[in-house]
């Protein structure tokens, strides 16, 4: 849930007055003597209070500066909430100027062995600043004597020259807190949007004028002054099959509208329309220029479609070529910043660098590609109300082929021609063209992942089980098992770590197809020796079909979820076991036959089974037909987990006649 609130000065102005400010630095006796959280009883740690207070001003060395006020106050219930004594401030560095944390100070409040209340102050010498990357940073600290009981309270401040990225809030954290406040305070110079996300609503928000808070060289500007505050905030539990937890925690962020010089009176609109997010893109060095250079792509990639006439033929061609002609060095983002020619040059690039190479190789060979700006599942969500570029950290290719098209991604040698990693499929995508407006297209449920098991097995009278194992994957379930596989030094080597890690099965020969033919399924065939005999009773043979790729653990263990299961991708598998018995072997007890569904077509699980003559055949399937599930679906998906557990927990039990 996301709302957008304009702050602006006069519109605050207006406003009735509050007052609002940090609490009493200190403990409780209640605090101390606190042995659980009554709202969450499972909870190792809660923040007891929280206070945060953000301003543009004019610092001591007469710069415009964002200064920062944080302050905070825990209550540690047991070993596991100890994690929460132990703080960690990212901070970000430019070239020139950079972030700074100061006035750190910090006390853990405890009972002793004897019951007498002690304290210890954190040690200034036990603050460390550690360099995360070029432009990155992390001021950390552990409070001193920490144990189960405690209490800790610590408060810092943060200088930040980067006025124009408005410090946001996140209201909830990995453990629950009682209150939390925060404050900002914003000249009438500046305007900016506030985004209110997250299912929680807020339990106070005011607001007041405060009379010529901003003075610097003559100018002066009263201030809006805003206070957010929440109350009872549940801990957010992070859980399988979800994007950024930034999309769903209750938070509020900020972005700068627009604002006016001080000192020249000169005003800047920074929010745009697309229109001049289009037209910033197209003349750029690092991304539009790079686009338009098909002339060198052209002579390059001329003796790789030679003799083609198809624009598929044509596509593929290209895309295979240089998914093999580059080495991803790691780095995302959607720019060339020293441009394809140098990127081709080294074989090696950043996803911009390889995939504007290839937008602009493919339209250098006829064939219409346009570039589609996205932002990966570990970013967050783009903010389509408001055109940020920064929102983008990801480009990919749009390939328009006979009145389809085709994403493409060419930094990984396995992915198959219109296949994008599950990283990438996250909610839109804006398509960029040199020469038309640019629009959204979704990215969920562009592609399927799919499996099929074929068993043909035989039990002997020795109580052996011998036969074949045919796997087939299809979809980005065929990308997944080519990744898996190469991960080993040889085909061998990847049968061998199967054998091992199935005690009861013996590989006695194998093959693989397809493995390095992207655009076909691949497959796995197996011989195989199942050693069937109960531990309990030699008499009896035990035999579960799902010995393969059983599920044992639901992912969904919440007992309710306020933000979306998305799992990327619609996906389908399936099972076909044919077993043949001997004529001294009968079932005793044979798979159990289910049919469970989720509402509105969401999904399903069912299984099969029948018998003829000395043979029968068990079958089932697993199918989950959307990519994203919304929270009101989630016990419904919860359940169907279970029932599928069940069913693949229950053994067949052979006996003899």
């Amino acid at each position: 849930m996301r709302k957008i609130l304009l702050i602006t000065f006069i519109a605050i102005g207006i406003q009735h007055l509050a007052v609002a400010q940090d609490f009493t630095q200190g403990f409780e006796i209640g605090e101390l003597n606190m042995q659980k959280y009554d709202k969450d009883t499972a909870a190792h740690a809660v923040f007891i209070n929280e206070f945060g207070n953000s301003k543009i001003d004019v610092t001591n060395d007469d710069h415009i500066r964002l200064t920062y006020d944080y302050h905070a106050k825990i209550k540690i219930f047991d070993n596991k909430g100890l994690t929460s004594g132990t703080i960690e401030i990212p901070i970000h560095n430019g070239d020139n100027d950079g972030e700074e944390v100061t006035d750190v100070t910090g006390t853990t409040y405890y009972k002793d062995d004897d019951g007498m209340i002690q304290k210890i102050d954190l040690d200034p010498k036990k603050i460390f600043k550690v360099k995360d990357y070029k432009y990155g940073s992390t001021v950390k600290f552990a409070m001193p004597g920490l144990r189960p009981g405690c209490v800790v309270e610590f408060r810092y401040k943060l200088v930040s020259p980067y006025w124009d990225r408005f410090r946001g809030w996140e209201f909830q954290d990995d453990i629950p807190k009682i209150y939390s406040q925060y404050e900002v305070h914003i000249p009438g110079f500046w305007t900016f949007n506030a985004s209110l996300r997250g299912a929680l609503k807020l339990t106070k928000t005011s607001s007041e004028l405060e009379r010529e808070c901003f003075t610097s060289h003559g100018a002066k500007s009263d201030c809006s002054h805003i206070v957010y505050a929440l109350k009872d905030i549940p801990a957010f539990v992070e859980e399988d099959y979800m994007t950024s937890p930034k999309n769903f925690k209750s938070a509020i962020y900020f972005e700068l509208v627009e604002f006016t010089n001080p000192y020249n009176g000169v005003r800047t609109v920074v929010t745009k329309e697309w229109k001049d997010i289009d037209r910033q893109l197209k003349i750029a060095d690092e991304f539009g220029s790079q686009l338009k250079r098909k002339d060198l792509m052209k002579e390059r990639m001329a003796p790789i479609i030679a003799g083609k006439t198809d624009e598929m033929d044509k596509a593929k061609a290209i895309y295979a070529y240089l998914q093999k002609w580059f080495k991803w060095n790691d780095y995302i983002g959607i720019n060339s910043n020293d441009g394809i020619k140098k990127a081709m040059d080294a074989h090696t690039g950043s996803v911009g660098d390889i995939n504007l190479s290839l937008i602009t190789a493919l339209n250098a060979a006829g064939i219409n590609t346009d570039a589609v700006l996205l932002s990966t599942r570990e970013h967050g969500n783009i903010n389509t109300l408001y055109p940020v570029l920064s929102d983008f950290n990801y480009v990919v290719a749009k390939a328009n082929i006979g009145g389809k098209s085709y994403l493409l991604d060419a930094t990984d040698p396995l992915l198959s021609f219109g296949l994008l990693q599950l990283s990438c499929l996250n909610d839109k995508g804006r398509v960029i063209s040199l020469d038309k407006p640019s629009y959204w297209i979704e990215l969920s449920s562009i592609q399927k992942r799919s499996n099929t098991s074929s068993l043909d097995l035989t039990l002997l009278d020795n109580g052996k089980i011998k036969g074949t194992i045919s796997n087939y994957y299809n979809g980005y379930e065929a990308y997944q098992k080519r990744k898996s596989i190469k991960k080993f030094n040889s085909v061998d080597e990847y049968v061998e770590d199967l054998d091992a890690k199935l005690p009861k099965l013996r590989i006695l020969k194998s093959n693989i197809t397809n493995l390095d033919s992207l655009d076909l399924p691949l497959g796995e065939v197996f011989e195989v020796e199942i050693d069937a005999f109960s531990n309990m009773n030699r008499e009896h043979l035990e035999f579960n079909p799902f010995f393969w790729d059983r599920i044992t653990t639901n992912p969904f263990k919440l007992t309710e979820r306020d933000y979306p299961v998305d799992k990327g991708m619609a996906s389908d598998s399936r099972l076909i076991l044919t077993m043949h018995l001997p004529a001294k072997y009968a079932i005793e007890t044979h798979p159990q036959v289910v049919a469970f569904a989720i509402p509105n077509s969401g999904g399903m699980f069912a299984t099969s089974f029948e018998t003829q003559d000395d043979t029968f055949t068990f079958s089932n399937i697993t199918r989950f037909n959307k990519a994203i599930y919304s929270p009101e679906e989630y016990p419904y998906l919860k359940e169907l987990y279970n029932k599928i557990i069940l069913a693949e927990k229950t053994d067949m039990v052979f006996k003899k006649k």
